[in-house]
């Protein structure tokens, strides 16, 4: 068995090489917070790896991955070397499982071609793949009142309305619409589309708002800089006239340290 230091090891490198947006914010925490969030980054990390790969995205090959993350709950780890940082995280932040299955249940969404019709169905999307990661990491964070549970749902859902409008283009290429299909017939053109989706975006950034003081203070800074990133992408965009079709529009590695820097002395 794999001992959970160099599980922890592990998870960090994933983190560090694959993150990008995630991995700025994580440096803000204290060591134990910051190995945790990358603990469950390697989990997130490999659903998605899962899901997108040409010779593993199946169902049953899910279904196995389901099965694995039962048993690293239970303690039994396998040979992934992710497990045992992973199970002393749940354990340690009480994490509710449920919010993994649900994960699991959203990148599972992606195995066949989709085209969103609704606005609601968008939203139990965004729920399983994004608002399922802010519940899971505002543990981590630390919380006392009840209501930041919500706001950290609304949190994930302006994060992966900012991912869907800048992956517009990569996603179509893999038979994936997620812009819902009632606010394409309303907007029959592509940029008044995008502007309608990034105010609603820009909603939920505003709603979700006040979570940053719900969290415990010492992760504040964090999760300052984890929304500052992801919002100054969707500003970034509407600001190029959403020309999401011919480059990825991203925010440079030296803007992210400068959000981290005004984070630190925020």
């Amino acid at each position: 068995m794999i001992p959970v230091a160099e599980s922890y090891a592990y998870c960090r490198s994933v983190a560090r090489t694959q993150a990008r947006n995630f991995y700025y914010s994580f440096v803000l925490l204290p060591n134990q917070q910051r190995d945790a969030m990358c603990a469950v980054y390697a989990f997130m990390r490999y659903c998605d790896d899962l899901s997108d790969g040409p010779e593993t995205a199946s169902v049953e090959t899910m279904q196995r991955w389901r099965g694995e993350l039962d048993a690293a709950l239970n303690g039994k780890y396998g040979l992934n070397p992710c497990w045992p940082a992973f199970h002393d995280t749940v354990q340690r932040y009480r994490i509710p499982r449920e919010y993994f299955h649900q994960m699991i249940d959203g990148v599972s969404a992606d195995l066949q071609p989709r085209d969103i019709q609704t606005f609601d169905e968008l939203y139990r999307y965004c729920y399983q793949v994004a608002s399922v990661v802010g519940l899971t990491i505002i543990h981590i964070f630390g919380f006392e009142d009840p209501a930041a549970l919500v706001l950290a749902e609304k949190c994930g859902i302006a994060f992966q309305l900012t991912n869907i409008l800048r992956d517009v283009k990569e996603d179509q290429g893999l038979g994936r619409v997620y812009l819902p299909h009632e606010d394409r017939v309303r907007f029959p053109d592509f940029r008044e589309l995008m502007r309608f989706e990034a105010a609603r975006a820009r909603a939920y950034y505003q709603d979700s708002r006040p979570l940053i003081e719900m969290v415990h203070k010492r992760s504040r800074a964090s999760l300052w800089a984890l929304i500052e990133i992801y919002r100054r992408l969707l500003e970034r965009m509407e600001a190029s006239n959403f020309d999401v079709m011919s480059h990825r529009i991203r925010l440079s590695g030296f803007e992210k340290a400068g959000i981290v820097l005004r984070a630190w002395f925020r």
